[in-house]
């Protein structure tokens, strides 16, 4: 069951999940694979939209042997790489050939609103491989100050059969980030996608066949995290797993490759990030766009979202104000209407959750100022408002852990100091973004904030070309993006030659 190779409108995918026609299997060069699969159900309305492929750790078994043979007789690894650079180029051309129709996966996989895969997650995707295949032919060794006596080489060689374990919040775009880079330098790939949302990540390994890439070096293996994603965890021949997820299951991979082989493991992981606005902020209708975007963007389901709000005490009520007056922009209803901003929670268990912090940061004391309502007659009912609760000390539940939904913390401060000790009263550290007009002040403050970024004056993850990660408990091992990403799929050698 597959789609054909002409290319396909969003309406076309919205169809094909209505018949219960979307599907995802293993894309792995082998007869005896599991046959077992799950129903794929749409949080959009809580109906089945087709069937994924049930792996095993037999199924990763047989990807990983023959990774290890390709990456071995050097099938993908010893092409040139200029010549690796142009199949990327028309698997690029080939994704903005399929862009509707790999946006529309998205968003009747994730729920995630039709406007944001158009115009920002698909574009996202293609530029990161773009961005990759141009890198390709662009990164240099080194040569050691030696002297005559010798000549050393510093070199970057491919690390080996990598596993690329997704998360369901950005599939197609995680994808991206994770298999360009990775394959670009020459590993044998191995893609885990979230059982939740497995639909982009098939179609765009389909379209990487088309392009040139050898099936060989870039597999598929669908499933549940506690099957396959534990088993490239654990399996003795993966040199290294690249994970974004929840710190929890971050935390398991550690154990795996303790358990194994000390494969290398880079983990992208959860994130309580502030936005700080101080006194001398200017909060004009930029501002509030981007502080509300920060907090309630992809419905909150997002590692660097801006879900603490610290707020100098003499803008708060202004900005309180403000931000009440923004969130009228911010339509909850169905992805597939081009108005909505915000859809629904990826399933039922995370839906609970989040409802679960919605009372709780009631019943802790603080005070809804918008917001607040659960949406039930929308589709699967998994919708939530956007909602703002003023008052949270730092010992509420709602400021310390991690919602992963659209409930934005407000707490006010008084100076400088305090705002920096509560930005960094957390146990994770991948993003920050605070408002001011005073440049030492701006120098100080980026300094002192304990996150992988840090924006100034406005909210963002940065761009392709900056490396994306966190402190603490949101990241170890490497970086996503820029030329820094390269480095986690390779190996330094050194090469000595005495004269």
């Amino acid at each position: 069951m597959t789609f054909s190779k002409k290319q396909i409108s969003k309406e076309q995918v919205f169809e094909q999940a209505k018949q219960q026609k979307l599907w995802a299997g293993h894309l792995i060069d082998h007869k005896n694979l599991s046959t077992a699969t799950l129903d794929n159900i749409t949080p959009i309305d809580n109906s089945i939209i087709g069937q994924i492929a049930s792996g095993t750790s037999d199924d990763v078994d047989i990807a990983v042997q023959i990774a290890r043979d390709s990456f071995e007789n050097g099938e993908w690894r010893r092409l040139a790489p200029a010549e690796r650079k142009a199949i990327m180029q028309r698997w690029c051309a080939l994704m903005h050939e399929h862009f509707e129709e790999l946006a529309a996966l998205d968003c009747v996989d994730a729920g995630k609103p039709i406007t944001e895969c158009l115009n920002t997650d698909m574009p996202a995707t293609i530029e990161t491989f773009e961005w990759y295949a141009e890198a390709a032919d662009k990164v240099f060794g080194k040569v050691a100050p030696t002297g005559s006596a010798a000549l050393g080489l510093i070199v970057q060689e491919p690390i080996g059969v990598v596993g690329a374990v997704l998360p369901w919040n950005f599939p197609a775009q995680m994808y991206a980030w994770k298999v360009a880079p990775a394959l670009i330098m020459g590993n044998s790939v191995i893609v885990k996608p979230a059982e939740l949302t497995s639909l982009s990540a098939y179609r765009l390994t389909e379209l990487a066949y088309e392009a040139g890439v050898p099936k060989s070096a870039l597999q598929m293996v669908c499933g549940l995290g506690e099957n396959v994603g534990a088993a490239l965890g654990q399996h003795r021949d993966v040199d290294m797993v690249s994970f974004t997820g929840s710190t929890e299951v971050g935390r398991l991979f550690l154990q795996y490759s303790a358990q194994s082989n000390l494969k290398e493991i880079v983990l992208e992981c959860g994130g309580k990030s502030p936005q700080i606005v101080f006194d001398d902020a200017v909060l004009d209708d930029a501002a509030i766009n981007d502080i509300l975007s920060a907090a309630f963007w992809n419905m909150s389901e997002n590692c660097s979202c801006g879900s603490r709000l610290l707020v100098h005490s003499s803008q708060k009520e202004s900005l309180l104000d403000k931000l009440k007056d923004g969130l009228k922009e911010w339509k909850v209803g169905s992805p597939y209407d081009v108005d909505t901003a915000i859809g629904p929670m990826i399933e039922k268990a995370h839906f609970d959750k989040v409802c679960h912090y919605l009372q709780t940061a009631k019943d802790e004391g603080a005070t809804l100022v918008a917001g607040g309502s659960i949406r039930e007659d929308l589709g699967s009912g998994w919708y939530v408002e956007p909602t703002i609760f003023d008052n949270v000390s730092a010992d509420m539940t709602l400021f310390k852990e991690e919602v992963f939904g659209p409930l934005l913390a407000v707490t006010s401060f008084e100076s400088e100091d305090e705002a920096v000790k509560l930005a960094n009263e957390t146990n994770f550290g991948l993003a920050a973004s605070f408002y001011t007009q005073n440049i030492k002040r701006a120098y100080r403050v980026a300094s002192a904030i304990k996150a992988g970024t840090v924006s100034i004056n406005g909210f963002s993850e940065g761009d392709i070309t900056t490396p994306f990660g966190g402190y603490k408990q949101s990241g170890f091992g490497g970086r996503d993006n820029g030329l820094e990403a390269l480095s986690q799929y390779t190996q330094t050698k050194t090469v000595w030659l005495v004269n």
